[in-house]
């Protein structure tokens, strides 16, 4: 008597849709000799990871759409859940691991029959001792796989429509994610792996957003009008914490936004330990300058907490500083507010001064986008502060498009307007997260840049708005070994403001 067939198909794969070859070859692997009578598991790998380029859809949409296939063919099914995890020579065995704590099922050689077309992870199941079926790989011309569909979808070329699975359609008509897959893919301010930057060290920021919850929420507490309150930029939610125990927000309803899939990640982790002690709180991955979130006129209060300086760094500028004004002030019910809290450039920006620092700048520049962060952090705490000037003058053009103009006066002496020299001071002191820092431009808009870009768009500034400067700042890190003085007269230059706070409110 000869081995027993195998019970199982193992297809691996993100399976964002299914396509009508797909369920032909598996049928076909079915009804032959190879697995008659098996079942499919369709491992759903990346399923921690959505609201990105490379995974648009969450887990659970991709889950719908196979057991939607599934029933409308009559394939015998099971899906299992493979958690996002970096390109490794383990992968099947982390396949393998996750189908046997999801399912219960331990898939042997024996057992198991592998379908899939990828020749890198068809490798790592083979020298596992596994059979592996080819899907498309085994006809000549090859179909289209799943990621070829997808992408014309993207391109809105009708073609994926005769290609995917009418059952995978059907999903994909109802819950709208066409649209919703192209909104992922277009989105020009996020990488593929759904941030702005992929220099950040989302511990370190995270920890200094949670750190600063306190002060930041007495100080745009008084002015948030109960109701719909929305916190975009909202990281892993340390405002809306705050917001959650404040008695007049117990019936509202309170939306963390963030464009950062670690962030919101975090957020919803926070709020299943029961952090925020209110029933009430969501978060979400959205970018409010791609499309609207929430319908018009429905959002009694928006706070932005240092998210300005980062949509006009990482986008276009004024312009999308503009765009998230009017889309704001859409959104916003009348007598609503938008409440504004961040970095500030300096008024007189142009003005021409001398920057003295310690030192000289003595080497040149050089690429540290080749090193690891932490020995980022220690090339950089080796300078000289104008060594660190010399090095930023590199680097911040290169990766924010802004400008650092200095020309050397006198050893650890630089002239340059007062614009460049504050968002070298501002940046210079964070060492763990320089190169993602130098993505991003503090100094774009002046006070009354704010106020003719408000009015321009509607809305009406409340008492109690407008610039400050955060003398604990100046102390601390501004001062610190430097000072500024007037290019022209050698005059001192006192600290500008530092941050602007407003409240900007729809009053139609």
């Amino acid at each position: 008597m000869g081995p027993m067939p195998p019970t199982y198909v193992l297809f691996p794969g993100r399976h964002h849709l299914v396509t009508r070859f797909q369920v032909e070859r598996l049928a076909e692997i079915l009804a032959t000799g190879a697995a008659p009578a098996a079942s499919v598991i369709w491992a759903v790998t990346s399923a921690t990871h959505h609201g990105t380029r490379r995974n648009p859809l969450p887990a659970h949409r991709r889950e719908a759409i196979i057991e939607r296939v599934a029933a409308a063919t009559g394939l015998p099914s099971l899906v299992a859940p493979v958690a996002d995890v970096a390109p490794s020579d383990r992968f099947a065995t982390t396949v393998l691991a996750s189908v046997g704590l999801t399912l219960g099922l331990e898939l042997t050689p024996e057992s198991t029959v592998v379908a899939c077309s990828t020749p890198e992870v068809t490798a790592l199941y083979e020298a596992a001792g596994f059979v592996v079926l080819p899907v498309e790989d085994d006809r000549d011309p090859q179909p289209a796989r799943p990621w070829d569909v997808l992408e014309m979808l993207v391109a809105q070329d009708e073609r994926w429509r005769e290609l995917v699975h009418p059952a995978a359609a059907e999903v994909y008509d109802r819950y709208g994610l066409a649209s919703y897959v192209r909104d992922v893919h277009e989105d020009p301010t996020v990488s593929s792996e759904g941030d702005l930057t992929e220099t950040r060290d989302y511990r370190t920021y995270t920890a200094a957003f949670d750190d600063a919850s306190d002060r930041k929420w007495e100080q745009v507490g008084p002015f948030v009008r109960p109701g719909r309150v929305v916190d975009l930029g909202c990281a892993a939610g340390g405002l809306l914490e705050r917001a959650a125990r404040d008695p007049r927000l117990a019936d509202s309803d309170l939306y963390g936004v963030d464009v950062s899939r670690h962030l919101v990640a975090e957020a919803e982790h926070r709020r299943a330990q029961g952090v925020f002690g209110h029933p009430n709180v969501f978060f979400a991955q959205r970018n409010l300058l791609h499309a609207p979130v929430f319908s018009p006129g429905s959002v009694t209060t928006t706070t932005t907490i240092a998210l300005t300086h980062e949509i006009s760094s990482y986008g276009d500028g004024v312009a999308d500083l503009r765009l998230l004004a009017r889309r704001i002030f859409e959104h916003t019910a009348p007598g609503g507010v938008w409440i504004n809290s961040d970095v500030l450039g300096p008024q007189d920006g142009d003005r021409l001064v001398h920057l003295h620092l310690g030192g000289a700048a003595t080497e040149e520049a050089v690429d540290l986008e080749r090193l690891l962060s932490e020995e980022v952090a220690a090339f950089l705490e080796g300078l000289a502060p104008a060594q660190r000037l010399e090095q930023f003058a590199r680097d911040f053009p290169a990766l924010s498009g802004g400008r650092c103009d200095l020309r050397w006066v006198a050893d650890g002496v630089a002239e340059l307007p007062l614009r460049h020299a504050m968002e070298f001071l501002y940046t210079r002191d964070y060492l763990d997260n320089y190169l993602s820092e130098c993505h991003e431009r503090f100094c774009d808009m002046s006070y009354d840049a704010w106020v003719e870009l408000l009015e321009e768009v509607g809305f009406t500034l409340d008492p109690g708005s407008g610039p400050w400067r955060n003398e604990w700042l100046v102390e601390n890190r501004l001062e610190v070994r430097t000072r500024l003085t007037d290019a022209a007269t050698g005059e001192p230059v006192p600290w500008p403001d530092t941050h602007v706070l407003f409240a900007a409110r729809r009053v139609h």
